[in-house]
């Protein structure tokens, strides 16, 4: 196992303080994804799992968009598809660097592309923590990072997300004050909130010196918000993250990005995974979606649109739900268990499929944004449970 790992990759994990016995279990998190699902995190399989779309359900409970990427990436998809006999035929890989890097205002050499979002994310745990140099986050937010380093035996420090707000900051650094790595999710999954870009960047510059910031901004086109690709200009010490998966509506095709300092992405290269790669379709689709606005705003409005609507009637039949949501979600208080309720929608002639609960708030539900009829089969459905 540990042959999966470069030598510097090896020397580096030495050098943090991981045995040599440690190797072959963290060459093996870096592996292939079947490799990290059945041996990495079962927790997150199962979840995994129950989250699978049933069939003939309505299909909000994933985050996954309502629709599939815009005309001219479906069109671009199905045409570098007749070039499928091909590696990389055309050179995709790098327009879409280009592409991307001109619409962010960044060079080039700072943009990487991944298969997915979730092969960078364990990669940069993998880079930035140790046994010494823990992980520190939100909480409630997307748990990969914790479990990457829970498994890499990296110390995890939560800080309590305040309901309708992003994340604390102030309260995250005090957790842990000498962090190897500091996650921050905003839009936060799963509560769709902000963080300012005023407290990123206070995080940023009170951070320790050594540790890295990475911003995951999977759900930054649902907002109107400033990205924290502002604050990247001259410094080593933060990633930005972003996928395709969302608003682009691209989840299947896996398509995701960093942007960083090429040193940086070097080093999050040195424990990259060591399987897979980047699909010639999907390259092509987001080469011809990225550059969308008109079609990204008109998305991005009718999420809101319907976010807005049935959060509207669930207030008024006085279900509790957070405030402050800019991506295609948002909680719900049912005060009661939420295991059981999401368990009772699916159970309506609706066949509503909502997301799970997190373990701090425990009668809580996610739920995703769909289409208009999406959300009137929801609300349907709520009526029916919530009379029952």
């Amino acid at each position: 196992m540990t042959l999966m790992l470069e030598k510097d990759a090896r020397e580096d994990l030495l050098d943090r303080g991981y045995s040599r016995r440690n190797l072959g279990k963290i060459a093996a998190l870096l592996g292939a994804g079947a490799a990290v699902n059945s041996m990495l995190l079962q927790p997150a399989f199962a979840q995994q799992q129950a989250a699978r779309g049933i069939k003939g359900a309505v299909r909000i409970g994933s985050n996954e968009c309502w629709a599939g990427p815009f005309p001219s990436g479906v069109e671009a998809a199905a045409h570098a598809a007749s070039f499928g006999n091909w590696y990389d035929p055309d050179n995709y890989k790098g327009d879409l660097i280009s592409t991307v890097a001109k619409v962010e205002g960044i060079p080039d050499s700072h943009v990487m592309l991944w298969p997915g979002s979730g092969g960078p994310l364990v990669s940069i745990v993998a880079a930035y923590c140790s046994p010494t140099k823990g992980l520190v986050t939100a909480d409630p937010t997307f748990e990969s990072a914790w479990r990457t380093a829970d498994y890499m035996k990296a110390p995890i420090a939560k800080a309590a997300q305040p309901v309708g707000k992003g994340s604390d900051v102030k309260a995250m650094l005090a957790a842990n004050p000498n962090a190897g790595l500091y996650y921050v999710c905003t839009p936060n999954n799963p509560t769709g909130t902000i963080t300012p870009l005023s407290d990123i960047k206070w995080l940023l510059d009170n951070k320790p010196a050594d540790a890295m910031l990475l911003v995951d901004e999977a759900y930054i086109h649902f907002s109107e918000a400033p990205s924290a690709v502002s604050l990247m200009a001259g410094r080593k010490d933060i990633i930005v993250m972003r996928t395709f998966s969302k608003l682009f509506g691209m989840a299947g095709m896996r398509l995701g990005l960093t942007f960083a300092d090429p040193e940086v992405q070097k080093r999050i290269m040195l424990f990259g995974p060591s399987a897979g790669g980047l699909s010639i379709t999907a390259m092509a689709c987001g080469n011809a979606v990225y550059t969308e606005a008109g079609l990204i705003k008109a998305r991005r409005d009718e999420c809101a649109a319907n976010r807005a609507e049935t959060i509207a009637w669930l207030t008024k039949k006085g279900i509790p739900v957070q405030p402050g949501s800019q991506a295609n979600m948002f909680m719900m208080d049912w005060k009661k268990p939420a295991k059981d309720m999401q368990t009772a929608l699916l159970g309506t002639p609706e066949k509503v499929q909502i997301g799970r609960a997190w373990p701090i708030w425990p009668t809580v539900s996610r739920v995703t944004v769909g289409s208009s009829d999406d959300m009137a089969k929801f609300r349907a459905a709520v009526e029916k449970v919530i009379k029952a």
